[in-house]
């Protein structure tokens, strides 16, 4: 029996971080939750503080009783849920559950799991904090406020009963919605015209070279049709012609909205499935923890980032940045979502590969030089009247992130 227990959430990663640690420690997943509200008079003591009243959940029966069983023969217990509310909730009500005290019950966090970051993590443990546990369970006792009070209102209306609920955000997120509709029926549309016009130049090298100019937008057909007409037969000049430098940034790294925003735009994916997926990939070392508000990229990483670059590109490439966060309640000592070894730009398995070199480009494309482009702008005459057309494209003249990041 080793001296120690340390306990995570899931098994996939009980079984990494065993590997990492030794014999000195017996890894055990807990998986997920073990207690929750009971189901009578909500759970909660309304009259008494809102208190929360917890059982341990069916399904978790054996687990709770086999963890028991091992943390008695162990000389140590050692909580490693993950680091958020609801993680810091799972190592309070393991504590309660165990036995164990709070105020000296080691308890450790790491945002990758890597054999420097756990090895890191266990040198340095904390205890519980409670300010998170507090949060998390004034989120559960609304949950269940809000739940119990108006999903029996939505079954009335449906027809749907117990398939359908209503939850302390969704709820108010639909008022929004229904509002914001309102106003979109209420609103009357007023169209526009917009002139375009096709035109063909020899440029520099006497090639021909066909391109689309714009002339000014109506708000009235009659006056879109007069333009047009007083434009037959007329003479097209370019008068005036502008170059201007221009560049483009990369974005920051990830972080779980912007990672969910762009696996859905880039590769089709709904939420569930990207956050799977990111926990797949997080579970087996691949990536830093996939639930964080923070562009934060840690010294190590950016080591990592910043070879890749140079043996990959060249160090015209690089380009150093170190991103905020608007949000100021952004916890900066998290990371953003990275790769945990820049030096892999893929993973084997098929269904994972697609999320995990989505993140790999951004995390690279996020260190690169600023694209350089030039800007062209043209002003075009009208010969049978006073308005003008206006032409205006870009080249790319340095790649720069875009190589990597499109």
């Amino acid at each position: 029996m080793a001296k120690n227990l340390l306990i995570v959430e899931s098994p996939a990663k009980a079984k990494t971080i065993e590997g990492i640690l030794g014999k000195d420690f017996e890894v055990k997943s807990c998986y997920g939750h073990i207690r929750d509200l009971e189901k009578n008079d909500m759970g909660i003591d309304i009259n008494n503080n809102f208190m929360p009243k917890y059982i341990i959940s069916p399904d978790k029966t054996k687990v709770v009783s086999d963890l028991k069983s091992l943390a008695k023969k162990s000389q140590e217990v050692w909580l490693a849920s993950d680091e958020d509310r609801e993680g810091e909730s799972i190592s309070w009500h393991l504590a309660e559950v165990l036995n164990l005290d709070p105020k000296t019950t080691k308890r450790i966090v790491f945002h990758e799991i890597t054999k420097p970051a756990i090895e890191k993590a266990v040198q340095n443990p904390r205890t519980i904090n409670m300010n998170l546990v507090n949060a998390q369970q004034a989120r559960r006792v609304l949950d269940r406020i809000v739940g119990f009070e108006l999903s029996p209102v939505l079954w009335r209306k449906i027809g749907q009963q117990g398939g359908l609920s209503a939850g302390r955000v969704q709820s108010v997120a639909v008022k929004l919605i229904v509002e914001k509709e309102r106003e979109i029926n209420q609103f009357n549309a007023v169209g526009s015209f917009k002139v375009e016009a096709s035109l063909a130049a020899t440029d520099i090298n006497q090639r021909t070279v066909v391109f689309k100019a714009e002339g000014t937008r109506y708000t009235e057909s009659e006056a879109a049709e007069k333009f047009l007409q007083s434009c037959i037969g007329a003479k097209y000049t370019v008068k005036d012609i502008q170059v201007k430098p221009g560049k483009r940034t990369p974005a920051a790294p990830f972080t779980t909205s912007t990672l969910q925003q762009e696996a859905s735009r880039k590769l089709g994916y709904g939420v569930s499935k990207t956050m799977l997926l990111a926990q797949r990939l997080y579970e087996s070392g691949k990536i830093t923890y996939m639930r964080t508000d923070s562009v934060n990229l840690g010294e190590t990483a950016m080591d990592g980032i910043k070879a890749e670059i140079r043996k990959s590109f060249g160090d015209r490439y690089l380009q150093v940045r170190k991103y905020k966060n608007k949000n100021e309640s952004a916890q900066e000592a998290h990371e953003a979502i990275r790769p945990t070894y820049m030096e892999n730009s893929s993973v084997g398995d098929p269904e994972l590969n697609r999320l995990y070199e989505l993140i790999w480009k951004r995390t690279i494309a996020s260190q690169m030089s600023d694209a350089e482009l030039e800007k062209t702008t043209a002003k075009i005459d009208i010969s049978t009247n006073r308005e003008e057309l206006t032409a205006s494209g870009e080249v790319i003249k340095f790649d720069g992130f875009l190589k990597v990041y499109m």
